[in-house]
């Protein structure tokens, strides 16, 4: 990850920043109020501390007044230095969620919930669905471009959605893609052959489906975007279709109904989840 290296010779870290607005700020601010202690209570100055740990004053005094959420490696550093003995770095674990854009948070939440979650995609493959390096690329692709630091952020709290596969009662995942998704060799060949070998991998998974909708197919339910919906165990639901109800969120009945109905068809267009592996390996054997 990209550093910046300040007039004093410390090392300053980019992003990261924090929304005064956000509702993890207070928890930030704990942690910053925290690490201030742990350096006064070695006797400590920020000149002298910034020093010992490689790190710039500007960025101890942001991340100290809960400004900047610290990196791992940064509390691992100030747990060596400061001699704390693991205590420091266990703020790691109480920092991760914070790391994460709001947005990401807030959908992970969601589907933390989610006893059902569907799917369809027409341009790139569903973040559930995507490996590391294949998400990496393809917010590479966003223009204007984000800096290596947001990709970082933005590729950390992707991958740790996945961990909805891991759950002990899994939700029933639904997804439907267009067949160009597993084609388009986004961040190369062997990125794109991995990411084939981890959606037949997924789509093992007894409360995993996945299906292709073929390119040759003339047409389908789903030629107006893509479709995400979650539903709960209380019999609420909450979906988005792009470009109906202006491609918001919505949660009425009558509105939800709409698109349940159209990913129902979009279903029965599109190859059954055994069919779809079998593309899938189809595809993998031409790269």
């Amino acid at each position: 990850m990209d550093r910046v290296t300040d007039v004093n010779g410390g090392v300053d870290e980019p992003g990261w920043d924090v929304d005064p607005d956000d509702e993890i700020a207070p928890v930030v601010e704990m942690a910053g109020g925290q690490l201030r202690l742990w350096r006064e209570g070695a006797g400590l100055r920020v000149a002298e501390f910034g020093q010992r740990i490689g790190y710039s004053e500007d960025l101890i005094r942001k991340v100290e007044r809960g400004a900047r959420i610290p990196r791992p490696e940064y509390l691992d550093k100030v747990d060596q230095v400061l001699g704390a003995g693991g205590k420091v770095a266990a703020m790691k674990k109480m920092l991760a969620e914070a790391r994460y854009p709001k947005k990401v948070r807030e959908l992970a939440k969601l589907e933390a919930q989610a006893v059902e979650r569907s799917a369809y995609g027409s341009h790139n493959l569903h973040g559930l669905l995507q490996t590391e390096e294949y998400a990496r690329a393809l917010i590479e692709t966003r223009r204007p471009a984000y800096s290596s630091d947001e990709v970082e952020r933005m590729v950390a709290a992707r991958i740790a959605r996945h961990s909805i596969f891991e759950r002990s009662s899994a939700p029933e995942l639904s997804f439907v893609q267009e067949e160009v998704t597993l084609r388009r060799p986004i961040g190369g060949k062997m990125v794109l052959r991995r990411q084939l070998e981890r959606l037949l991998e997924v789509g093992q998974l007894r409360s995993v489906e996945i299906q292709v909708m073929p390119t040759d197919h003339d047409g389908h339910a789903g030629m107006g975007g893509t479709i995400e919906m979650l539903k709960f165990g209380d019999g609420t639901a909450v979906g988005r279709c792009e470009g109906e109800f202006n491609s918001r969120p919505v949660s009425e009945p009558k509105q939800l109904r709409i698109i349940e109905l159209r990913y129902g068809i979009i279903r029965a267009q599109a190859l059954s989840p055994r069919e779809s592996l079998a593309f899938i390996e189809q595809v993998l054997g031409e790269i």
